[in-house]
């Protein structure tokens, strides 16, 4: 690889993606390219490569079918590992796992090998009420996800949930719009045992 410093990048204008079902929003380079998630995934990807994106940031949504709340941490902390298990050569660099009333949020940052490649992730798993949200910024390799990092933190910045998720999430709000859930101590862990978007 050449040492020669790259300009930029640079921010020429910016889009406001609207996630169809009102899940979600975000906002990422206006000159990136939009792909479909592959699998038949719900969610959307933007690069600012034109083909096979190996550098992107990405929001995959998946409904789960039971409600998330507080207590299901380390159930769900177990699933996540299990499957972040699954990348080869995984270095996890940092980690974090932290409870807004009922939603529950891991963020990991990465390094992995595919295909013979490194590559670097920075992800967001999100559990709130019944849906799970991987929101995921990855460089094709270490260097150019550092180079491009500053758009990355940019989108993760901007990524919100509306305010009927927050709600649902809300560990008194929540009790109070379903108190049959609160006797009964009910959890997405201990009623499923469903842990890992991955």
């Amino acid at each position: 690889m050449s040492d020669e410093k790259r300009d930029g990048p640079w921010f020429t204008s910016l889009h406001q993606y609207n996630d169809p079902k009102g899940r979600f929003t975000v906002r990422v380079p206006g000159d990136w390219t939009e792909f479909e998630l592959t699998e038949d995934r719900e969610g959307k990807m933007f690069s600012p490569q034109k083909d096979e994106p190996t550098t992107y940031f990405a929001v995959w949504v998946n409904k789960l079918g039971e409600h998330v709340v507080a207590e299901d941490l380390d159930a769900l902390k177990e699933g996540v590992e299990a499957g972040l298990a699954q990348l080869t050569d995984i270095e996890v660099e940092s980690s974090s796992d932290d409870l807004l009333s009922n939603l529950v949020k891991f963020e990991r940052i990465y390094t992995f090998n595919d295909a013979g490649v490194v590559r670097k992730r920075r992800v967001w798993m999100l559990y709130a009420d019944t849906w799970t949200f991987v929101v995921v910024f990855q460089g094709e390799t270490p260097e150019e996800y550092h180079y491009w990092l500053p758009m990355g933190n940019y989108s993760f910045s901007t990524f919100n949930l509306p305010h009927e998720l927050w709600f649902a999430a809300d560990r008194d709000l929540a009790h109070i719009a379903h108190p049959e859930r609160a006797a009964a101590g009910e959890g997405a862990a201990e009623s499923s045992g469903e842990a890992s978007p991955s």
